[in-house]
């Protein structure tokens, strides 16, 4: 690689990678009420970004993937943070700051095939916790064996129905593997929402599927068109890779983690787990749940106290009806936590689901 390409990369890189953390800071702690907060302490990482873009324009064509890449992925980190600083100057309201917090994942995916090629790019894509573990950095120093990494399947944007799937470069079929699927929030995609799990599957090695919904989003009402997809999903993917049996986790995020009740808690469901997060969730479904389906079922239930579109107070009650139906529940509410998708429960939430029912 030529020197002036490195010295680019080494300029650019860094604000690339800070803009990423600070986004994703940004999408943990956004509460409507503290806004303008959360953008302060995230800072200004994409000031530097804006000004060393300039310097990926012209570089020879036999670099033009790591190029394209580098260009993708600042190009949809800026755009994001855009459309925060018109919210945040006055211009736009909450669905626009979700709306611009969209192009994060686009940007994961546009710099995660650097991940084999440039170290720092790698070391963002692995639990912070675990960046400096020998035996995780020699897994990965490796090359990616077959039928690994991401793929789509019929889920590209705009698409319904499809799903996006992670398999860590380092599996191998000579062991069951833990699952995780994870179910994207109301009018969200599975495309987008991989990002909230890839870092701790590659990390903790775990396979994950993040399905869309058939509809806008999962069938809360209504017919069911969804359940019989996401065994379709399944059973696809059993069929490729060695799942372990005993854990087949059900996750998911507000609508998606609603979902997680409608459909982990009927007699057919083939998920050992549930874990559904900043969801809602009615009575009448403990009521009308399979007796025998809850009693011992191994539900991890996560929920933020400042949570302004499902109060609290629901997923307390949730708790105490599950447990008196006999789930074995896990319970935590995050102090800080409002209604977004908290990461760093990803690790726990896997060690719990090592643990075995």
């Amino acid at each position: 690689m030529s020197e002036a390409v490195v010295d680019d990369i080494v300029a650019v890189l860094p604000p690339l990678l800070q803009s990423l953390e600070a986004l994703a800071f940004i999408a943990r702690h956004l509460n409507p009420p503290d806004f303008d907060r959360v953008m302060e302490a995230a800072g200004s990482p994409d000031q530097a970004l804006r000004a060393e873009r300039p310097r990926l324009a012209e570089w020879p064509e036999e670099f033009s993937g790591i190029r394209t890449s580098l260009e993708t992925a600042s190009d949809a980190a800026l755009a994001a943070f855009t459309g925060l600083r018109e919210v945040q100057n006055g211009n736009g309201d909450l669905i626009a700051v979700f709306r611009a917090l969209r192009h994060a994942p686009r940007a994961q995916e546009a710099l995660y095939p650097l991940a084999a090629k440039l170290p720092p790019v790698s070391s963002f894509f692995l639990d912070p916790a675990l960046r400096e573990d020998a035996g995780l950095l020699a897994r990965l120093a490796g090359p990616a064996n077959e039928d690994t990494g991401i793929q789509h399947d019929h889920n590209e944007p705009g698409s319904r129905g499809g799903f996006s799937l992670y398999v860590p470069e380092y599996y191998t079929p000579d062991r069951a593997w833990p699952l995780v699927m994870a179910l994207h929030g109301g009018s969200g995609n599975g495309r987008g929402f991989l990002w909230s799990w890839l870092r701790d599957a590659r990390s903790h090695g775990a396979i994950v599927i993040a399905p869309t919904a058939t509809g806008s989003t999962w069938s809360l009402m209504g017919e069911d068109t969804d359940s019989a997809n996401l065994v379709r999903i399944l059973d696809t993917v059993r069929g490729r890779w060695n799942i372990d049996p005993d854990r087949m986790l059900l996750t998911g995020m507000s609508d998606g983690g609603t979902f997680c009740y409608v459909s982990g808690l009927e007699r057919a469901s083939p998920f050992t787990h549930l874990a559904p997060v900043s969801a809602t969730f009615h009575p009448l479904m403990a009521e009308m749940a399979d007796a025998e389906r809850l009693r011992g079922l191994p539900v991890f239930l996560v929920h933020g106290r400042l949570d302004w579109m499902f109060p609290v107070q629901v997923a307390r009650q949730t708790r105490q009806l599950l447990s008196a139906a006999g789930a074995d529940v896990t319970y935590r509410e995050l102090d800080d936590l409002s209604h977004t998708y908290p990461r760093e429960i990803n690790a726990e939430i896997l060690n719990w689901l090592r643990g075995g029912r």
